[in-house]
């Protein structure tokens, strides 16, 4: 990511600042997916503790048949129990991956709280190999906390 895309998502994600819930987190995936070309699947996980599954919120990109993943599956799953963001640069290396397509070459999970919670992630997929720098990680810790301030 370029320092021009991140001043571009800051300054689109500063025009969202009065919208909350579910049409913020619409909005969210839907400015990650335009501004950076190498998103090609861009979702947030909520958390449901009594159940020990996440369960998809908004994303942008094709199908998943993953609308509820249990706690310890997959890259998304490991995040929920580790708490810790989860990059991949090469999911063909991970033995703990869940597909959600065959294009899929990299993966990063952000965790996402409220206070001292984890209540959800934000998870991107990407057709390239090992594409995420320094600036994704800066502006997705970012973004979770924006939506996070912004959840009822």
């Amino acid at each position: 990511m370029t320092r021009n895309q991140v001043k571009s998502i800051l300054q689109k994600l500063e025009e969202l600042k009065e919208l909350r819930g579910i049409r913020l987190q619409e909005a969210v995936v839907q400015v990650l997916d335009h501004e950076v070309d190498y998103y090609n699947w861009t979702g947030f996980y909520f958390m449901n503790n009594a159940a020990q599954q996440l369960e998809i919120g908004p994303y942008v990109g094709a199908f998943t048949d993953h609308t509820v993943i249990p706690y310890g599956r997959g890259i998304c799953g490991q995040v929920a129990l580790s708490g810790k963001t989860f990059e991949v640069p090469n999911v063909n290396d991970q033995d703990n991956y869940l597909a959600c397509s065959v294009e899929t070459k990299s993966e990063i999970v952000v965790p996402m709280y409220k206070g001292e919670v984890l209540i959800g992630q934000l998870d991107i997929d990407s057709h390239k190999t090992n594409p995420f720098t320094s600036e994704d990680h800066e502006v997705l810790n970012f973004v979770v906390e924006f939506v996070a301030e912004r959840l009822d």
